[in-house]
């Protein structure tokens, strides 16, 4: 087992968890619908990623690869910036705080992590 993942997939499914009933219960005051919308999205990668770290917890134990530490921190680097910003832009277009356009790049950056991280949990069982 690799303890590392296994606490993180365990920590970001609780706070998975807690903001996305934050969404659903504390948000309808503070934000339109079509903002909870995104701000869900976010939680939802969350919660996917969040079982993925787990997986590589577990399966790391039978296939110990450095390939699995790397996506573990490709996932987690994909959490802060592709979940991260679907949790603070919505605050920030309701308020009408210009987003400036740099900062909008880190979403996909933040995709192209969990893609990173997908494919060297791949070629961790590749190589196995």
């Amino acid at each position: 087992m690799y303890k590392t993942a296994l606490k993180a997939g365990f920590l970001f499914g609780a706070l998975a968890v807690m903001l996305g009933a934050f969404a659903a219960h504390g948000l309808k005051e503070i934000l339109p619908p079509d903002k909870i919308e995104v701000f869900q999205k976010g939680v939802t990668y969350q919660f996917y990623h969040s079982f993925a770290m787990l997986a590589i917890g577990i399966i790391y134990g039978q296939m110990p690869s450095k390939h699995f530490k790397t996506a573990l921190y490709l996932f987690i680097a994909g959490l802060i910036c592709f979940s991260g910003t679907l949790y603070l832009f919505p605050f920030m277009e309701t308020k009408n705080i210009a987003i400036p356009v740099a900062a909008r790049l880190i979403t996909p950056l933040g995709g192209l992590c969990f893609i990173g991280g997908w494919l060297a949990a791949l070629w961790a069982v590749i190589r196995s």
